[in-house]
């Protein structure tokens, strides 16, 4: 007997299905996030500005992507080492402009400029969802959909605009529907003078994005909150309370998005999910890993990770009801590892979400909790890492102790050569 066979047994023997749990996992779509390959840089302005609006990458590890053709490699290695249903995820500053093609600034990009993403997607069975890009721009004042600027404000309602036909054109060419994701920096560092006025121009701003022309079952655009970032300490527009209040009058053309690093410390997105899934027919996730703010480091098979992938399966997210991808950017480690093991770990994650007894939710109803209590830590030495090596080899993807020799092959092959 294999150490599959006999872990599929053990689990049986508490009502869960293995074989079924691997068939759902692999057709649950987690979208790759374009930027962790360059540091955030982008494409359509100058590479070595510096990020702006809250974002900071951090450490300098040799072989950082530096064009369009560098990032593609980069993300099929990637590829090769990652089991389940991918999806790419762009920013719009990942705009590519031929040879020879005029530039245009971000409030006159269109599907043009992103045909090479539809035809590298294309070539890989990719879906792909879209972000505009509200920061890293001289155009930011600092601030953005929010300014008292009225041509800021009208140069950024135009590149949301622009980015609602991107993303349906992606969702058409790719035949799913493009989560566009709309989150700025906007913010002050210092106590402001004004609460009420930003916020009141960041809703009429993102009324007029949303008023471009779209089909919501091809375009979801996403309302994300952010609590603070670098330079914007103490206010931001976006706030949890403006973004959650903005989805909840419109739920008609956009749905929340929740970033599990934008919260306060002691605040968990695992427990918000079924707290909106009361209330919305769908929402969106980042998930990343904050330390000790939203500083983006790599997921890890960790307990809110695990937290996070329990409720989205317990509340039966994983029908499209929640919208999964990736947000974080590690600059002091080699990228394709840090791609790598932070896709790999949300799917162990769901996995281990789906071996979880549907008598758990029993238990609770019928007033068990020192059975449910009981239960609930058993199954942590379960044995799931056999099913997991059996979802990999069910995916085509290299079990754990496998992959990394790929990772440091490709280092000393590609990324080298880029110093």
């Amino acid at each position: 007997m294999t150490d599959y066979e006999s872990a599929k047994q053990r689990y049986a023997a508490i009502g869960v299905d293995t074989v079924r749990a691997i068939r759902i996992l692999r057709d649950v779509p987690v979208s790759l996030h374009c930027w962790q390959g360059d540091d955030v840089r982008g494409f359509d302005t100058d590479p070595d500005k510096p990020l702006t609006g809250g974002i900071q990458t951090t450490g300098n590890y040799p072989g950082r992507a530096r064009t369009p053709a560098e990032l593609m490699a980069d993300l099929d290695q990637v590829l090769a080492l990652v089991p389940g249903k991918v999806k790419m995820n762009l920013h719009a500053s990942y705009a590519i402009f031929a040879p020879g093609e005029p530039w245009v600034d971000r409030d006159k990009i269109g599907p043009a400029q992103f045909r090479p993403w539809v035809e590298f997607c294309k070539a890989r069975g990719l879906g792909c969802d879209f972000n505009p890009t509200f920061f890293s721009h001289p155009k930011c004042d600092p601030l953005t959909l929010s300014s008292p600027n009225a041509e800021t404000r009208r140069f950024w309602i135009e590149h949301g605009k622009a980015c609602i036909r991107i993303s349906n054109y992606l969702a058409e060419e790719l035949g799913e529907p493009c989560i566009m994701n709309i989150w700025t920096g906007d913010g002050f560092k210092d106590i402001p003078g004004d609460r009420l006025g930003p916020r009141v121009r960041y809703k009429e701003s993102i009324d007029e994005i949303l008023s471009e022309p779209y089909d919501f079952n091809k375009v979801k655009p996403c309302i994300e909150s952010k609590v603070f970032g670098i330079g914007v300490e103490a206010y931001t527009a976006g706030s949890a309370e403006f973004a959650l209040s903005y989805a909840a009058m419109n739920k008609d053309k956009c749905i929340p998005l929740m970033d599990n690093g934008h919260y306060h410390p002691t605040e968990v997105v695992s427990d918000k999910i079924p707290a909106l899934l009361a209330f919305f027919p769908e929402i969106a996730l980042h998930v990343t890993r904050p330390i000790r703010w939203d500083s983006d480091h790599v997921v890890l098979f960790d307990d809110e990770t695990k937290e996070i992938a329990r409720e989205i399966v317990r509340c039966g997210g994983l029908d499209g009801r929640v919208k999964i991808a990736l947000d974080y950017f590690d600059a002091s480690i080699n990228r394709i590892a840090a791609w790598t093991l932070g896709f790999r770990n949300l799917q162990k994650a769901l996995l281990f979400a789906l071996l979880q007894p549907a008598s758990l939710r029993d238990l609770q109803d019928a007033g068990s909790f020192t059975e449910l209590l009981v239960r609930q830590e058993e199954l942590k030495t379960m044995p799931f890492g056999d099913v997991w090596d059996a979802y990999c080899a069910a995916c085509g993807a290299p079990a754990d102790g496998e992959w990394f020799a790929q990772v440091q092959t490709y280092e000393k092959t590609v990324l080298e050569a880029r110093a």
